[in-house]
């Protein structure tokens, strides 16, 4: 690392970030740095955040969070107050076209030569000139109400029309408005408008201690609250310099897995069953995620897996009642789960519905910076609990899984896969559980913090900046930021019934991206 990071001519000089290499570049060469290293040395750009710095030096921050080997690589800049702009990453990195984009609306940084500068979380009822996260901003603002018009793309010709689909859905989904160019049933081109309930946690957060934001980071998607509340609290460990006693990180591991699990199987009934009318395996996979929020109301008081994972460690142990639970429960689901699938798989009908449909190149992939099931079904081989060890993993048999062919039923074989991949992680913990308490003291004053997690969607990262024991900024990245954008690549070329599994092959949050 610190050969290439010379090459380029940079040096780890900050050793604010703990954990983490940092370098600093003029705002000139960062958009030319970051290219380097994703085009010629080929490290993942898992994250570009913004930061206000203006009350210390009179500047803003961008930093670049970069994935090398098991390392993380800071790449910061500075940019003036009164004129903050930079030359454009996204020219010449697609993955970070979400992040800039985020970083204009929420600070009013200017990502100069941007493709689609179009505003990505503030929707037309905010007035121009609105930057939530800037540190002038209150929390509680009461804005007036604005009519931005949001410039959707259209696609002009004969014959092809255009199919409006929410952001009010039919079902119980959060809302989200997809707009279909069609010719015919096939789809010429999609395009997603989300961010229309943005909950505001991050600005919420800011001065925040970490028992007063634990609660938020569990509930940015309810979802994958063990994962957030992990990676969370793993940050602010490592600014704490805090040690966490190895049977907390048997039982976070063994959490996160449960967690996994749950969602893995609702996934396969959801999307097998509910995409393509295959009732029985919907009715069965609703009955066994049942059966895994009933373990977590359980052992954790509640239906969601919250409330265990805190900082330095678990809020309390579990008891061999609770692990016999554990053993007996994921023994009958598993096999309970393994029978639905192999049924649903046999069916000539079913297959024909999930192969190629919605596929995701490789190349694709790589270029809008996929995470999880979905990337390894399209061949990148990324997972976070072996490439960033962390918890209990380095000590568990994981094994990750991959495919190929990207399209619906790629992704539902990597999540059949993961299932069996957790079933025998969370049997092996149980069999080799550490014995001692399960907490330790963390009281972090003031760093920054780094973690990430492999939850059930895929790469979660926190970047955590603490200041005299309270918040100053929490960057929350839920995989579901990276994948949304994958539509426009996995919809086209489909038939517009295939949308649902599509959509639903991702499965991705709208509350985890609408911060």
């Amino acid at each position: 690392m610190n050969t290439m990071l010379a090459n380029l001519g940079l040096h780890d000089t900050d050793h604010s970030i703990t954990g983490a290499i940092h370098a600093r570049v003029e705002s000139a060469r960062f958009a030319t740095t970051i290219t380097t290293l994703v085009q010629t040395h080929g490290l993942p750009l898992s994250l570009l955040y913004a930061t206000d710095e203006r009350a210390v030096n009179g500047s803003y921050g961008l930093h670049a969070v970069l994935a090398h080997n098991d390392e993380w690589l800071f790449v910061s800049t500075s940019l003036p107050e009164q004129d903050p702009r930079y030359d454009s990453v996204t020219r010449t990195v697609l993955a970070a076209h979400w992040y800039e984009r985020y970083a204009m609306d929420m600070f009013g940084i200017v990502a100069e030569g941007h493709p689609d500068p179009r505003r990505l979380v503030l929707h037309e009822n905010f007035p121009e000139g609105t930057h939530p996260l800037r540190k002038d901003f209150a929390w509680n603002s009461r804005l007036p109400h604005a009519h931005v018009p949001y410039p959707m793309h259209h696609v002009n010709g004969e014959g092809v029309y255009e199919i409006p689909v929410g952001p009010i859905h039919a079902g119980i989904i959060e809302p989200g408005h997809f707009r279909f160019n069609v010719a015919g049933e096939r789809i010429i081109t999609l395009e997603g408008k989300l961010f229309f309930t943005h909950k505001g946690c991050e600005k919420l957060l800011e001065g925040k201690d970490l028992p007063s934001a634990l609660p938020f980071i569990e509930r940015v998607s309810g979802d994958a609250a063990a994962s957030h509340a992990l990676a969370f609290c793993q940050a602010a460990e490592a600014i704490a310099d805090c040690t966490v006693t190895s049977r907390a990180r048997d039982l976070r591991t063994i959490l996160c897995e449960l967690e996994r699990m749950t969602m893995h199987i609702f996934d396969i009934g959801n999307t097998i069953g509910n995409g393509i009318g295959y009732t029985v395996l919907a009715a069965h996979g609703f009955r066994l995620k049942e059966d895994m929020m009933r373990l977590s109301q359980l052992i954790c008081g509640n239906r969601f897996w919250r409330g265990m994972i805190v900082p330095g460690g678990c809020a309390r142990d579990l008891q061999e009642h609770d692990l016999d639970t554990i053993r007996s429960t994921i023994g009958h689901v598993y096999a309970d789960t393994c029978h639905l699938f192999d049924m649903a798989m046999s069916s000539d009908a079913v297959r024909e519905r999930l192969e190629t449909t919605g596929i995701l190149r490789t190349d694709a992939a790589l270029a809008y910076g996929a995470v999880g099931p979905a990337a390894r079904a399209s061949g990148i081989d990324r997972d976070v609990r072996r490439d960033h060890p962390y918890a209990s993993y380095p000590n568990c048999p994981l094994r990750v899984s991959m495919q190929t062919d990207g399209d619906v039923l790629a992704r539902l074989l990597v999540r059949r896969e993961e299932l069996s991949g957790s079933l025998a992680i969370i049997r092996h913990l149980l069999k080799t559980l550490s014995h001692g308490p399960v907490s330790t003291p963390c009281t972090p004053n003031t760093g920054v913090g780094v973690s990430a997690v492999e939850s059930w969607r895929g790469e979660l990262i926190d970047v955590l900046h603490m200041k005299d024991g309270v918040i100053d900024r929490c960057v929350i990245r839920d995989p579901s930021f990276c994948n949304w954008p994958l539509f426009g690549e996995i919809g086209p070329g489909n038939i517009v019934p295939d949308f649902p599994l599509c959509n639903k092959s991702l499965n991705l949050s709208y509350s985890g991206t609408d911060l």
